[in-house]
């Protein structure tokens, strides 16, 4: 195989059939890193080609797509990431999610850009990998096991090794089950992890002995040394370093915009028990992904009623989602569901919200105990939420309704149910609120694979960012622009975060460079990438943008092709006719429909339907969008 253009890239797609045992190694196309850089950009570029709206999520023609980006791995900051692409099996629509740790560099380090998964195997299998050498293995032996034991088994068999796993949940095909590596870092959201089990696919251990070359090595040598003593410099990365994101807690109570009671508030009462200087007193370590300096993952030790837990996490989606949203201050208990989610493999924030649903439904008498299989699924009971966690995960009893994620278990319950749902597409609503935080309107009811906080979160939109946000959108939108109750500017915020972010993951790395710290920008990304690929058009940042938003196009025309139009970019009405009760925002509700169409006119989309217009297609090179846009 010649020779790669571009440097950053090994210019190999692995694609592995588990039906049929086939292995083989394809050339990725040069214009495919040219114009949709890598990450989830090739991943939507292959998805279009392969997946039709015919192909059932779990069905052996869905297929994984597992990418990095020409920044994985050579040591740019936070450059560990990767992403994992589908059809969803929680939604139905685009699947995406990522994970950071050292799983994704390794597979830089093999020689490939992405491993493509198809088909099913009659049996559970694993996927060894070592540099060229690649083997479909019996994993019969490690099937039923947790991701725990599965890593340690597979590291004791293959060491050195990364190893990206599944638990049972996944085997059981839960609906938002993950696929965690590094046996403690998820890709979590969508239900990658059921698309594993339903292939037969227990794990991937894989072992590079590579590098990734980059075109200018001195001077991009020169420049990340730079941008890594920006992030060590950074305050809020300091702050980042000594208590990770447990800090969000504390900002979003005093925004307001902590979820409460399956975002029935936005203030939790005994919020301040889970504050970050209190969680710090059971960090007993500090983790950070490869090549990252804020090191933010905190490994926790505590003596519970339960058992002595040793985790990394939970973050502050988990403390949320098994915290404030289900009235649990005991952070002994959130920190043993979270563990569980780990060992288990589930997603902890689509667990936490299906709890919160069933503690709902369950308050409002929808349904009694004895649905619940007789567990007193009260507010502020971690007993039963961890006694149905487990049900959950092996889909015992109601546990197998509830395994399906929220949408699907209300429309089964029906009695209203619905209206306690809390999902955009069928993906279950992360820790934001739509009625403190103007922009996450926009941002969760259009975002492509549903209530996404990761593929457009401004945070800058509100007061003490004006500088940044300046810099950002421009000094004209000041201050309505960082009033977070108001309308005004918030699409328009939105669509450019959008874009970066879509670079961002196709780069691939780390999210908490630009938005929280705000380190980095566009302008930054423009000045390395040509230092990696050799490509001088990266360095342009407008040529950046608009790779940005041919992606974000693409992803939406994906979505397009599973049937969603406008009347999917909405949000349960808890947050467009339910004023917040208490707080900052109390009062407050999201006024969507003005936004959207301001939203849909920036981004060319038709005002009715919410579809790309063909003209916007052309201009941005998506004319094969227009060619079958119905099928694959």
């Amino acid at each position: 195989m010649e020779q790669f253009p571009y440097k950053g890239y090994k210019g190999r797609i692995l694609r592995v059939n588990l039906s049929n045992g086939k292995i083989i190694t394809q050339r990725l196309p040069k214009e495919y890193a040219r114009y949709f850089l890598g990450g989830v950009g090739l991943g939507a570029r292959l998805l279009w080609n392969e997946i039709g709206p015919e192909i059932d999520p779990l069905s052996p023609d869905n297929k994984l797509y597992i990418l990095t980006g020409p920044l994985t791995g050579t040591g740019w900051p936070a450059s560990g990431r990767y992403s994992i692409v589908s059809r969803s099996p929680l939604t139905g629509i685009w699947g995406e999610s990522s994970s950071g740790g050292y799983f994704g560099p390794e597979i830089k380090f093999a020689g490939y850009d992405a491993i493509v998964i198809e088909g099913r195997a009659s049996k559970p299998v694993y996927i060894r990998i070592e540099d060229d050498s690649v083997e479909i293995r019996s994993a019969e032996d490690l099937w039923g096991m947790d991701v725990i034991e599965t890593t340690k088994t597979l590291k004791e068999r293959h060491d050195p090794c990364r190893v990206a796993a599944i638990g049972p949940a996944g085997e059981n095909l839960v609906k938002f089950a993950c696929v965690i590596n590094d046996a403690a870092r998820a890709a979590g959201r969508t239900g990658m992890g059921a698309i594993f089990g339903s292939k037969n696919l227990k794990a991937i251990c894989i072992t590079g002995y590579g590098s990734v070359e980059v075109a200018k090595p001195d001077e991009f040598f020169e420049l990340a040394m730079r941008a890594h003593e920006r992030v060590r410099e950074d305050e809020n990365s300091i702050l980042f370093r000594k208590y990770g994101t447990p800090l969000l807690v504390r900002w979003k109570q005093a925004t307001g915009e902590l979820p409460t009671k399956n975002h029935y508030d936005g203030i939790f009462p005994e919020a301040e028990k889970l504050y970050e200087d209190v969680l710090v007193k059971f960090v007993v370590h500090t983790r950070g992904c490869y090549a990252c300096d804020i090191g933010c993952k905190k490994l926790y030790l505590l003596n519970t009623k339960y058992d002595r837990i040793l985790v990394e996490g939970p973050e502050y989606e988990g403390i949320m989602a098994f915290g404030s949203n289900l009235l649990i201050s005991d952070f002994g208990a959130i920190a043993k569901m979270h563990e569980m989610c780990n060992r288990l493999g589930m997603d902890d924030i689509s667990a936490g919200k299906v709890l919160s649903f069933a503690m709902e439904i369950y308050e409002k008498r929808i349904v009694d105990r004895e649905f619940l299989d007789g567990i007193d699924l009260r507010w502020g009971n971690p007993d039963a939420a961890i006694e149905m966690l487990e049900k959950i995960a092996y889909r015992r009893g109601v546990g197998n309704l509830l395994a399906e994620g929220v949408r699907r278990a209300a429309e089964k319950i029906g009695k209203g149910a619905e209206r306690y749902a809390m999902h955009v597409k069928g993906l279950e609503i992360s820790g934001q609120d739509a009625r403190a935080y103007r922009s996450i309107a926009i941002t969760h009811s259009t975002a492509a694979r549903g209530a996404d906080h990761l593929t457009s979160l401004v945070v800058v939109d509100q007061p003490g960012f004006e500088e940044v946000a300046a810099k950002r959108f421009g000094r004209d939108k000041l201050p309505e622009i960082v009033d977070m109750h108001g309308e005004k500017h918030k699409a328009y915020a939105v669509k450019v975060t959008e874009e970066v972010y879509a670079l961002l993951n196709s780069a691939t790395v780390c999210w908490y460079q630009i938005s929280w710290p705000c380190i980095f920008w566009v302008e930054d990304f423009a000045e390395v990438l040509p230092l990696v690929t050799g490509e001088e058009a990266f360095g342009d940042p407008n040529e950046l943008m608009r790779i940005g938003e041919r992606i974000v196009n693409l992803k939406r025309m994906i979505n397009v092709r599973f049937g969603v139009t406008r009347k999917d970019d909405t949000l349960p009405e808890r947050f467009t006719k339910e004023p917040m009760p208490s707080g900052p925002a109390k009062g407050q509700v999201a006024q969507l429909d003005k936004m959207l169409d301001e939203y849909y006119t920036l981004r060319g989309w038709d005002l009715e339907t919410g579809v790309p217009t063909p003209q916007k297609l052309r201009d941005l090179g998506l004319e094969f969008c227009l060619e079958r846009p119905g099928k694959a």
